[in-house]
């Protein structure tokens, strides 16, 4: 159990693609990037405000598979997994414009979960937009900038504003249309100078950025917990720093069962850090290999027993002695 998982957890659901050589491998085929063969994986992560995410899911795909495919299903048994996990509060699942499909929702609605979906700006959604006042857009600082996700360039300052009542999927049947908030930042679009000739400027030129959720925060609130969805890429870029640097098999399932393999292996890290300190339930994984996994040590054999010597002065040594004592309690229950 994460700690605050009993208050408030974050599903975060994401995928990503990585590059494979070789025509033989099964489901390697050009998706996203041209002339690239990839496969495409699909993970969910849950994590609390209080500590790092673990691995909910994992799903390897063939490279040419929609973003949302599966991801109904998939959202399902992530937020199951979830409350198995003891996430007893509130559940939010957060997730890119690619999951923004009336499947997704009906499933969090099933799993009597709340959800925080990225929109893209289509027709609909700039009508919304465009009817905000003025006087309705609320300044919002980020005391670590975040990067655009259109330019990648790093923003501190940015204005938040809200719909209450948007109708999502209005083209579908009634039954499967969703009232809900809708909230809209908005950052100044650097890419159009602000002067042109001898003429200033006209009026500002923004770049919207919305979302739509049921969650009962506050409208900055909501916002800031959204754009930590991108926790999931640390995620996904230990992946590709460990296991998914290489995919050793030519054979699909056998892949698959390598990034299930992976999974676990990183939730196992993550308990280990969660029953050392404080500060070891936040740290990344590489932090977590330097100082548990990775210790200097020298073995010495004696009368058929093993010992262990640690080294002296070792910056780590009452975390490692706590975690083994945790570990190797005689007293703790089985």
């Amino acid at each position: 159990m994460e700690p605050g998982s009993g208050e408030k957890a974050f599903i975060d659901v994401d995928s990503t693609h990585k590059r494979v050589y070789g025509r033989t491998k099964q489901g390697a085929e050009y998706g996203r990037f041209k002339g690239i063969r990839t496969l495409h994986p699909l993970l969910a992560t849950v994590c609390t405000p209080h500590a790092r995410p673990v691995i909910a899911g994992v799903r390897m795909r063939r490279g040419k598979a929609a973003d949302s495919r599966g991801a109904p299903k998939f959202v399902s048994e992530a937020l199951a997994t979830a409350v198995e996990a003891s996430c007893t509060g509130m559940r939010i699942l957060r997730a890119d414009s690619q999951f923004y499909n009336a499947g997704v929702i009906v499933a969090c609605h099933r799993a009597g979960a709340h959800f925080s979906i990225t929109t893209g700006m289509n027709p609909s959604i700039k009508r919304a937009v465009h009817s905000i006042p003025d006087d309705a857009w609320q300044h919002i600082n980020y005391p670590t900038a975040v990067p655009d996700p259109t330019t990648g360039e790093l923003i501190s300052d940015a204005e938040v504003a809200e719909v209450p009542q948007y109708t999502a999927f209005a083209s579908r049947k009634k039954a499967e249309q969703v009232i809900v908030r809708l909230i809209v930042r908005r950052v100044r679009d650097l890419a159009k100078p602000a002067v042109m000739g001898e003429q200033g400027e006209l009026f500002p030129v923004w770049r919207y950025h919305p979302f739509f959720t049921d969650q009962p925060a506050a409208t900055l609130q909501a916002e800031r917990e959204h754009r930590h969805h991108a926790v999931v890429e640390q995620v996904i870029a230990d992946t590709k720093a460990g296991a998914l640097t290489h995919l050793p098999s030519g054979h699909f399932h056998a892949n698959a069962a390598w990034l299930t393999l992976w999974a676990m292996t990183y939730n196992l890290l993550r308990a280990t850090g969660a029953l050392t300190s404080p500060f070891h339930t936040k740290a990344t994984t590489a932090t977590l290999r330097t100082h548990l996994v990775q210790v200097p040590a020298r073995i010495a054999r004696s009368a058929r027993r093993i010992t262990l010597h640690l080294s002296r002065n070792w910056p780590w040594q009452h975390a490692w002695t706590d975690l083994f004592g945790t570990v190797h309690d005689p007293s703790a229950p089985a």
